[in-house]
């Protein structure tokens, strides 16, 4: 990566800057489907975005809970000026057990997308489709879709993380 691109995509309108502008602390509510179009649980959750690395890279820590038990984890999101993609290294302690999955998704866009995968305990694997949308300066909406994998079903809905942000980075 030669500084100078990085430099420009940290001034205003750049892939970074925007990255950046998502930076704060954020509460809101988690939902969870395990079955398309019907609801497993509904709880409050809060969330820290920051910029790390000098702002080549936005983590994203959480916790919340699954039916009254705690839960945490963690994403790092990068964008790959070489590759000119969203790359996306998610963790936590309920979906991921003891992995990382890695996504990536085409950029430069509004919104993000990426899309990974993950090994289900028999078969193919599965698709992961996660979008990030800030439909306002103060909100910040999180998708995770499951994608089955090819002939059995389309994709569903399986989380949604809305957030308002309650204070600047």
């Amino acid at each position: 990566m030669a500084p100078r691109s990085f430099e420009e995509s940290l001034a205003v309108g750049g892939v970074h800057h925007r990255l950046g502008q998502l930076a704060g602390q954020y509460e809101g509510t988690t939902r969870l489907w395990f079955e398309p179009d019907r609801l497993a649980d509904e709880s409050p959750c809060r969330g820290t975005l920051r910029p790390v690395a000098g702002g080549r890279f936005l983590l994203h820590e959480y916790e919340g809970s699954f039916q009254g038990k705690p839960l945490s984890g963690m994403a790092f999101i990068a964008y790959h000026l070489d590759m000119d993609r969203y790359e996306v290294a998610w963790l936590d302690s309920f979906h991921t057990g003891t992995s990382l999955m890695f996504s990536t998704g085409a950029g430069p866009s509004p919104g993000l997308s990426v899309l990974g995968s993950y090994r289900a305990p028999e078969g193919p694997p599965w698709g992961w489709r996660t979008e990030i949308h800030q439909p306002g300066a103060d909100g910040l909406i999180i998708t995770h879709y499951n994608i089955p994998p090819e002939g059995q079903g389309p994709e569903a809905k399986a989380v949604e993380m809305v957030y308002r942000r309650v204070a600047a980075r």
